[in-house]
């Protein structure tokens, strides 16, 4: 490797900057359009109570058939399932533990619904359900495992695969030993 660090999505700094300056971007879309439906106030004739039972949501969408029930898990499931892309491509890092980055974006996923919930507990016409955080928490973590490990290793291949380049002049300025590239090692 010769001293290059193999962090972010290979390439330039300035590559890899643009990178998640663009997955932050589309994070914040997301998160903000996601907050904008969840929190809409809806008209109701009346309110029924939170819904704090594991899974009595899900055990009442199943019992109505499988059209509605579908319909009503997918809607649970898929709004908040793109974060388990975007919450690790805003992170930036390729080279992360499979373990710890599910870890780190379940994590992140279960305190923003959590904090969603709560949020809309107090929007006149929604309730706060818990079945609602499991869909939303569901849909991350099948999102993250499906696309994630796959796309991170992608990445490794074609960061791996480019060849090491010369150092840029401004490294050469601030002390960094350049190298050859087809030896390896410094002069």
């Amino acid at each position: 490797m010769g001293g290059v660090q193999r962090h972010g999505y290979g390439g330039t700094p300035a590559l890899r900057y643009r990178y998640r300056v663009a997955g932050g971007v589309l994070l914040a879309v997301h998160l903000l359009v996601l907050g904008w439906l969840a929190l809409r106030p809806l008209t109701a004739p009346w309110v029924s109570a939170a819904h704090l039972e594991p899974l009595a949501t899900i055990r009442a969408d199943l019992a109505l058939g499988p059209w509605e029930a579908t319909r009503s898990i997918a809607a649970g499931v898929l709004p908040f399932a793109p974060l388990g892309v975007l919450l690790p491509w805003a992170g930036g890092r390729i080279s992360a533990s499979a373990v710890g980055s599910l870890a780190r974006t379940v994590f992140t996923a279960v305190m923003l619904s959590l904090m969603l919930q709560v949020v809309r507990s107090g929007v006149m016409g929604q309730v706060l359900d818990v079945d609602a955080l499991l869909l939303n928490v569901t849909g991350v973590t099948v999102a993250h495992l499906a696309v994630v490990p796959a796309l991170r290793a992608r990445l490794r291949r074609r960061a791996e695969a480019r060849p090491a380049r010369a150092p840029r002049r401004e490294e050469a300025d601030r002390g960094l030993t350049p190298t050859i590239p087809r030896v390896g090692i410094a002069p």
